[in-house]
């Protein structure tokens, strides 16, 4: 967190929100918030948070050393800490930040828009961030801050002075989003799309489905729910969305009732051109990152931003200047002795849904004569008695993008690997280390190399090694 001119939060308006009682003396003012000494800047206020390899309370001194306002630290450790600095003493530092990040939401007057979804919900709440920011200041979740400590971490950083926030909001089993959402307490809430995703811990898609509409059910009276119209979902959605306090239910997709609809889509390497139709206006606009993916969950962005009050017409020109950020579909030119090849990093998640919108990007994208279609693909992770299926069925994405070759690591994209056509083969190893060498032979000029895996199977390691070993262009001299 950067310093602010004004304090996030008083050194006195924290005791009451944290239920603290102080050990040393009241801090002035906190500037930030942190959980994280390596990231932590002079004025944070530091939250021992005990992790599953990690104890916070480890790093209250280093914290404090770096600059930290004060730590709010739990009772267990209050005795040995005593006299390292200003301390907020609570019996649980997480129920601690979790009632910050209440308080946060309950003294702000910014208008509030949260999403989720299986597929997309980091690039749709980046989206969002760069539209709402040109009207007002915004604040939106860091990264994938997404769970049961990122999202009360992101209100509690909330400025009171914000006019948005934007927040994602993640889940792996039923019941984790309810409690989340009504913290954040939205005025507008989306569902990208719903996809088999999790199914290690799911029945069915429809279970996935009822676990994502739970975003619903913290929509302040009369709020907006945006649902993917083209799900096979959408009639489950709309159900939860219509026994919800919304008051407005939208659609966005290529179907014909959606209000917001895809009519046409031209890609680009590095951006799309998309023709749609928006509350029965048509507009042409520039989205600045390719893939049919990221169009269409531009349409929710927009759908948010006109039920929010933004001028349409400034929301579509906001979409030029997006950016696709590393592991969630980055492009990157890099450098052979013969000239430049592209790569697309989709390294930090993948499920059944978002490996086969990666492919149709890759098969989308023009190639130089000489230049081929790459796919470097990692396990999808979380699938259930079925993954191996799943993995499977990814062939019938390589063949219809004309996919020239795959290049694949871990033991579930074996069973990918084995029904390739042999010609399709480039390798497969079960570790992604010895996939590196391969792959770093076989590129040459003009390739589009696209990477895809569940965080789990460490896919950035390739993009990693990519970038180690082609140096990109040498910026051009005017």
């Amino acid at each position: 967190m950067t310093t602010a001119l004004e304090p996030l939060w008083t050194g006195l308006g924290l005791v009451a929100p944290l239920e603290a009682r102080v050990g040393g003396y009241v801090p002035s003012a906190a500037y930030g918030i942190s959980i994280d000494t390596r990231t932590l800047v002079q004025g944070d206020l530091f939250f021992a948070i005990k992790g599953d390899a990690n104890d916070g309370h480890d790093y209250v001194e280093a914290a404090l050393e770096k600059g930290a306002a004060a730590a709010v630290i739990d009772e267990a450790h209050a005795d040995a800490l005593k006299g390292q600095g200003p301390l907020y003493i609570v019996h649980d530092v997480l129920a601690a930040l979790r009632r910050l990040g209440e308080a946060a939401r309950q003294r702000s007057a910014a208008r509030i828009i949260a999403v989720t979804g299986s597929v997309g919900k980091t690039s749709t709440k980046e989206a969002l961030r760069l539209v709402f920011t040109q009207s007002g200041p915004t604040h939106a979740s860091v990264a994938s801050y997404n769970n049961h400590w990122g999202v009360p971490l992101t209100l509690a950083r909330m400025p009171k002075s914000a006019h948005y926030g934007v927040f994602e909001i993640g889940m792996n089993h039923a019941g984790e989003i309810t409690p989340l959402v009504a913290m954040v307490r939205p005025h507008v809430a989306i569902v990208t799309n719903v996809a088999p995703v999790h199914l290690e811990y799911f029945d069915s898609v429809d279970a996935i489905a009822d676990a994502k509409a739970e975003i619903f059910s913290g929509l302040m009276r009369g709020g907006t729910a945006i649902i993917h119209r083209d799900s096979a979902q959408f009639e489950r959605l709309e159900a939860h969305a219509k026994d919800s306090p919304a008051e407005h239910i939208l659609s966005f997709g290529e179907h014909e009732k959606a209000d917001a609809r895809l009519l046409d889509i031209t890609l680009a390497a590095d951006h799309s051109m998309i023709h749609a139709r928006i509350f029965g206006r048509e507009v042409t606009y520039r989205l600045g990152a390719p893939g049919k993916h990221l169009a269409v969950n531009s349409l929710a962005v927009l759908l948010a931003a006109r039920a929010s009050g933004l001028a349409l017409d400034n929301a579509v020109a906001s979409l030029a200047f997006f950016q696709a950020q590393a592991g969630r579909g980055q492009r990157l030119i890099l450098e052979t002795a013969q000239g430049p090849f592209t790569v697309i990093d989709e390294s930090y998640n993948a499920n059944p849904a978002s490996m086969s919108a990666a492919l149709a990007l890759a098969g989308a994208l023009p190639v130089e004569a000489e230049g081929r279609r790459i796919a470097v693909l990692g396990d999808m992770l979380e699938l259930g008695a079925d993954e191996a299926a799943w993995h499977r069925g990814i062939a019938s994405d390589v063949g219809a993008n004309h996919i020239d070759l795959v290049f694949a690591a871990g033991l579930l994209m074996k069973s990918l690997f084995e029904v390739l056509p042999v010609e399709t083969r480039g390798a497969w190893r079960e570790d992604v280390a010895d996939l590196e060498p391969l792959l770093l032979d076989a590129v040459r000029h003009g390739d589009i190399i696209i990477v895809k895996g569940s965080n789990g199977s460490r896919m950035s390691k390739i993009v990693n090694a990519l970038k180690q070993n082609f140096a990109a262009p040498a910026p051009t001299q005017v």
